[in-house]
């Protein structure tokens, strides 16, 4: 089995966008194949970054070379209209040709109620996340739509500049409907590299892809990193994330980040952090953490660098002595 290719993702919530790029540089120098970015308008806890993802994909592309692109992921919710998702994309693309992704969710409370969204029940989540990515392949493919759908509202919406390559679009899944729409909608699924959920998403997908006669697209599997040189610090370095950690963030009504990370923080102790992410200052269990990801089979493996303590120096540690060891 060949070795996937990795991902680096950068998070919008932890880091300024100036810095995210000095980041994505460091990253296809240390050998990465792809560099990906959250896509927030807030973050998890009080006091976090949140820079806008898509003016920040076009510098990355200017200070990087050969590296995939995209997001991980972009929401099908109010922020942004499928129309305007699809048009961002096709300019990427011709700026960048051949080396854009969509990655596509259906998005969070967090980041859609503070906007006015009614922020809807999960089922209903993933319909507009469905509803979405046919406006953004409609288009794509030249259509002119004017339609009132359950979720959005076109009236004569077309992309007048488009690229001769649609980018691939990987759609986040937590669960069986979701890796349905994939299959239906998507190029691969994206799911966190746990696996138990892996999987069920990826056993859903691929049924989904075979009762309606597609070949399955990409597996990508994600995973939180904390590097630095001692074990004190990488997890230190990582423990705002505990205010991301509780699954009702991603289906229900949060959107205040000090409530959510103190929730996280009285919810998820530091062992339970250390089960979800990989915090070491052993170059060693990154590698053997990661093998236990590639062991389940993806295409695709995103490394979330949210090393807080040392974040270039955990990217160099990962060119010089995890990535190596990996293929």
């Amino acid at each position: 089995m060949p070795s996937p290719r990795f991902v680096y993702q950068v998070s919008q919530e932890q880091f300024p966008p100036e810095e995210l790029l000095r980041q994505a540089v460091e990253a296809e120098a240390a050998g990465f194949d792809g560099v990906s970015s959250s896509d927030h308008l807030q973050p998890w806890w009080e006091g976090g970054e949140s820079g806008h993802t898509w003016p920040w994909l076009g510098a990355a592309g200017q200070a990087t070379e050969r590296v995939l692109l995209g997001t991980g992921v972009t929401p099908t919710a109010a922020r942004y209209h499928p129309a305007l998702i699809a048009q961002a994309w096709m300019t990427l693309e011709r700026l960048f040709p051949g080396r854009m992704f969509l990655g596509v969710g259906s998005g969070e409370s967090l980041n859609e109620t503070p906007i006015g969204d009614d922020w809807p029940a999960p089922r209903d989540q993933v319909a507009r996340m469905e509803e979405a990515l046919e406006i953004i392949r409609r288009l794509w493919d030249g259509e002119t739509l004017s339609e009132r759908g359950r979720f959005y509202t076109t009236k004569d919406a077309r992309l007048w500049t488009r690229s001769e390559r649609q980018p691939p679009i990987w759609v986040s899944a937590f669960g069986p409907q979701a890796a349905g729409v994939a299959a239906r909608w998507g190029d691969g699924v994206w799911t966190l590299a746990d696996p138990d959920q892996v999987k069920t998403v990826v056993d859903a997908y691929r049924g989904e892809c075979d009762a309606i006669g597609r070949q399955p697209g990409e597996i990508v599997l994600q995973a939180q990193v904390s590097w630095a040189p001692d074990e004190d610090a990488a997890l230190e370095g990582i423990r705002v994330w505990k205010g991301a950690q509780p699954q009702e963030y991603f289906t229900d009504e949060w959107h205040v980040p000090r409530e959510m990370y103190a929730h996280g923080e009285e919810t998820v102790d530091d062992e339970a952090l250390k089960e979800k992410a990989i915090v070491s200052s052993d170059p060693e269990v990154h590698v053997e953490r990661l093998r236990e990801i590639v062991d389940l089979g993806p295409t695709v493996v995103v490394v979330q660098n949210n090393s807080g303590a040392a974040p270039l120096d955990a990217i160099r540690v990962y060119g010089e002595r995890v990535l190596p060891k990996l293929r």
